[in-house]
């Protein structure tokens, strides 16, 4: 089979088109024919950096992926040769391979039927901030009817997804966003307000829309010291749940006002193969808001084919996309 392939990590440009075996069929897995992927700022990383996490090179990166079910391990029960899924389940140590490829191996309990209203380039660019976003709205921050929450970051990958999931819950939504198409895409999605970070401090807008109180939960999505004004715009006693909490912060904040603090890193599972199936759970409820018309993935205007992964990391990485970058062979 064809894949895209880095033999060492750095820039983008690293990729070449390599010739690789078929994977081979493993217990509890599937064998997947992918049609698409997307870029998520972690793949990124990984190509970059290398870190611990990164599969052994020749590496074969990407975990989100959208395809036909080619082959099916017999333990296998709920997905049968010819089935659309999607997930979130490879590219990273602890796996067996990665969607930039036009195969790919994956554990059957990290996927879901595909959404049946989406195309499997829309249904790629879904699963990793898909999950993200419902684990930090649902699991951690326990986001309900009434609560004021905001999303920092509202036009990245998992923030598009919190604020439309956000709004699920019943809550009060408001979003930092840069530019003013992003702010516009914000609102489209249902943010009852979105702020233009750049322009106006923490304090004014926690005193324009909180009455100076704070909001009930704020979902950080970007990290570094985005991660401390998250912590000054919660009200006492509020939640804070963040994607990237790498660093050094100072957390008296956290302890004066009382706040809870979560962490996300949605990869744990895939990297030590715990609770795997738990993914495969959230992905079909994601199907299901999909389906209803109450989420929709947004994607960038660009068309990338497989073989253009190293644009696609590109412009990513220059903050230039709008909605999430996705990879088809077709």
């Amino acid at each position: 089979m064809q894949a895209m392939t880095i033999n060492a990590f750095g820039d983008p440009d690293l990729f070449q088109l390599s010739e690789l075996p078929m994977p081979v069929l493993q217990p509890g897995h599937v064998l997947i024919e992918v049609k698409a992927t997307s870029v998520n700022p972690v793949d990124c990383l990984l190509r970059g950096m290398g870190p611990e996490f990164a599969p052994e090179l020749p590496a074969v990166l990407h975990g989100d992926v959208a395809g036909i079910v080619k082959a099916v391990a017999p333990d296998v029960r709920e997905f049968s040769v010819g089935d659309a899924v999607y997930g979130c389940a490879g590219g990273v140590r602890g796996t067996p391979g990665g969607a930039l490829a036009e195969y790919m191996l994956a554990d059957a309990a990290l996927l879901a039927p595909k959404p049946k209203t989406l195309s499997m380039r829309e249904a790629a660019a879904l699963p990793l901030v898909g999950i993200t976003a419902w684990e930090g709205i649902f699991e951690r921050a326990r986001v309900g009817d009434g609560d004021s929450i905001l999303v920092q970051g509202g036009a990245g990958g998992v923030g598009l997804m919190a604020v439309q999931l956000a709004r699920v819950a019943g809550a009060r939504v408001y979003a930092t966003a840069s530019t003013p198409q992003k702010q516009a895409l914000v609102r489209e999605l249902g943010a009852d307000g979105v702020i233009a970070y750049r322009d106006e401090a923490v304090e004014s807008y926690v005193a324009r829309l909180t009455g100076g109180q704070g909001f009930d939960v704020v979902f950080d999505t970007v990290g570094g010291g985005n991660l401390v004004r998250s912590f000054a715009a919660a009200r006492l006693n509020g939640r804070v749940v963040t994607t990237l909490a790498l660093g050094s912060f100072d957390l008296s904040p956290v302890h004066l006002k009382g706040l809870s603090l979560e962490v996300i890193f949605m990869l744990i599972p895939l990297l030590h193969g715990v609770n795997r199936a738990r993914y495969g759970v959230i992905l079909r409820q994601l199907a299901e808001l999909v389906d209803t018309g109450k989420l929709r993935p947004v994607l960038d205007s660009h068309a990338f084919h497989m073989s253009e992964v190293a644009a696609a990391h590109a412009l990513l990485e220059s903050g230039g996309a709008l909605g999430k970058i996705v990879l088809a062979w077709d």
